[in-house]
């Protein structure tokens, strides 16, 4: 992976994180243009590039985080990131094959695009209007909910605000509660992609934290990658919760159905690799 790469995926993870359009379906198919998707390294700078998507949520919300006496507000993530914790780790062989497959991805944002046009309809009578209304059961159901997003190109944004609406949350309690759930969720993920996760052959494992040692270009490629999404994330944070209170989850489906249907006419005539 070269700067360039890292730079673009890096763009792409900061500006699509947050949204409901599949950060790591956009990155895997960015990643088979560029023709490094099979490489172990952008597999896994695909989940650290994580790291500076969280700093940013952590930053814009940093009075909610940094409320130490509100110890409920961090009981309620522990709940709400709980189911994707025991899922991630009893299925993590299932999840990794899934993520090497750009159709799934393609399919994924047609079908989820097709159900964001009928959200706003669906879940409009909320009865939660500030996030101290949560209980530990609507943080537990949200997280049920974000779960699906282990299937790439479902959208982890999509599916946790989703939840949260089903849950009877208001869109913008729904959406923040899905950036301060994602905190703990991606921590996990990129905390076990570094530390924990045996990449390479079963004859030859290595963490994650090996293989970006392993070269400078790929020490680089991290660091850039991580502040590239950092300041991204933090503009889209911005813009998501501004246009979500004034025009809902339509655009975003359309956009989703579209981008679908151009990316498996892409794998049907072979111009991309599948």
């Amino acid at each position: 992976m070269s700067i360039i790469d890292a730079i673009i995926i890096a763009i792409i993870e900061g500006l699509t994180e947050f949204l409901p359009v599949s950060s790591t379906g956009h990155m895997i198919i960015a990643s088979s243009f560029l023709g490094i998707h099979k490489e172990e390294f952008t597999k896994l700078f695909e989940v650290a590039i994580q790291l500076g998507a969280i700093l940013a949520v952590v930053l814009v919300y940093w009075r909610k985080f940094f409320k130490f006496n509100e110890w409920q507000f961090y009981a309620k993530l522990i709940v709400g990131v709980l189911p994707a914790l025991l899922l991630g780790y009893f299925f993590s062989d299932q999840i990794d094959a899934l993520l090497e497959s750009p159709v799934v991805v393609a399919v994924s944002l047609l079908l989820g695009g097709i159900i964001l046009l009928f959200v706003d309809r669906a879940f409009n009578h909320p009865r939660i209007h500030r996030d101290e209304q949560i209980s530990y059961g609507n943080a537990f159901m949200t997280g049920l909910w974000q779960c699906l997003a282990m299937i790439p190109g479902v959208s982890r944004s999509a599916s946790s605000i989703i939840g949260g609406m089903q849950q009877k949350m208001t869109r913008n309690v729904a959406a923040e509660f899905s950036f301060f759930l994602a905190v703990p969720t991606m921590c996990a993920a990129s905390g076990y992609s570094l530390f924990l996760k045996n990449w390479g052959t079963d004859d030859a494992p290595v963490k994650g934290f090996d293989i970006i040692l392993s070269s400078q270009e790929n020490i680089v490629a991290f660091i850039t990658g991580n502040i590239v999404a950092f300041v991204v994330a933090i503009l889209a944070i911005k813009f998501f919760i501004s246009f979500l209170k004034k025009y809902g989850f339509k655009v975003f489906g359309w956009y989703r159905i579209i981008a679908g249907i151009i990316l498996l006419a892409l794998f049907a005539f072979n111009i991309i690799e599948h």
